[in-house]
């Protein structure tokens, strides 16, 4: 793997940049639709590429130009897709019976997928994108909703170091801190799952504390604050261990999706034969937490797991629901 390279763009302004005609965005849910609108507002020409003709006037307001209409992005010269899962994604590319982004789209284009994906889909992906004589990068993303609304994303970014200059002036616009991790496309999705690995076990051993100095009845506050300003000061511990405090969980990743990026990481240490215990513990815990109906919650509800199986009782307000 290549050494990283951070980069920046300033964000106001495309002066000197690579000039880039029409802007394709497949995955309008609400970090797509941050993103895709980050690159509205900058003057970017995208057409947002949806199934319910229902979210048209929606993303019209955003000056987006919305299609249900999946060839109206075959004269794109990139197209980006944020998307939840493996599926989706080689679904929306090259779909069944070739109806997919993929088949139509010109020579030269480029795919740039910033969805959470297993390595041997981005592997896959790049290999039919080269077979049509287009470009593949992965750009998967650290964040979330609010994050992207803000362009505060970190993105890590691999593929042919061509089609990643091709692709700088969009990413520039998009987040605060990009770091380039070679060509391999395997290689960006794998540090984006092992991340979002150590970060589902941080939330877990958050949980697991506060519960526990919860049913000693003392104030959790007390011992998050004191840890974040000490060993501990680092963003997830800071932003997230609040959360698990005030017990918010409203979702930015939900549990599901939080459960399948950590089963990709796992069937990726599988793989290379590294045991990964700990990490087998929380898939259990979040499995837990859907069996027993908070599926619609952010994955800090490990949280909530946790008091719950130290016999805290816990009433969720529509407003913890983000509801």
């Amino acid at each position: 793997m290549d050494e990283s390279r951070p980069f920046a763009i300033d964000a106001s302004s495309d002066a000197g940049l690579p000039a880039l005609g029409k802007i394709g965005f497949v995955g309008l849910g609400r970090m797509g639709t941050a993103m895709a609108a980050n690159l509205a507002a900058v003057g970017r020409q995208v057409i947002a590429y949806v199934r319910r003709p229902d979210r048209m006037p929606e993303l019209a307001a955003l000056n987006l130009t919305a299609t249900t209409d999946i060839t109206d992005l075959f004269d794109c010269d990139i197209v980006i897709s944020m998307l939840p899962d493996d599926d989706a994604v080689l679904d929306v590319a090259f779909g069944h019976a070739d109806l997919g982004f993929g088949v139509g789209l010109r020579r030269g284009a480029i795919h740039l997928s910033m969805s959470t994906i297993g390595t041997n889909t981005a592997s896959h992906l790049a290999r039919e994108h080269a077979r049509h004589g287009q470009g593949y990068v992965a750009a998967p993303v650290f964040g979330n909703p609010d994050a992207a609304k803000a362009r505060q994303l970190f993105i890590v970014v691999s593929g042919a170091p061509a089609d990643v200059e091709r692709c700088r002036p969009l990413i520039g616009h998009l987040g605060q801190q990009t770091f380039i991790v070679g060509a391999d496309p395997g290689h960006a999705n794998l540090i984006k799952l092992l991340g979002n690995m150590m970060m589902a076990t941080t939330l877990e051993m958050l949980g697991e504390s506060v519960a526990l100095f919860r049913k000693r009845g003392l104030d959790p506050k007390l011992f998050v604050e004191i840890l974040t300003g000490t060993m501990f000061g680092g963003r997830a511990h800071r932003l997230y261990g609040d959360k698990i405090v005030t017990q918010r969980y409203a979702p930015g990743l939900a549990l599901p999706l939080a459960l399948k990026d950590v089963r990709l990481a796992l069937a990726e240490a599988e793989a290379a034969l590294v045991p990964m215990p700990s990490v087998s513990i929380v898939r259990d815990r979040l499995i837990t937490g859907i069996a027993r109906g908070h599926g619609d919650l952010d994955w800090t509800a490990l949280g909530l797991i946790a008091a719950e199986e130290a016999g805290i009782k816990a009433t969720l307000s529509p407003a913890k629901r983000g509801m």
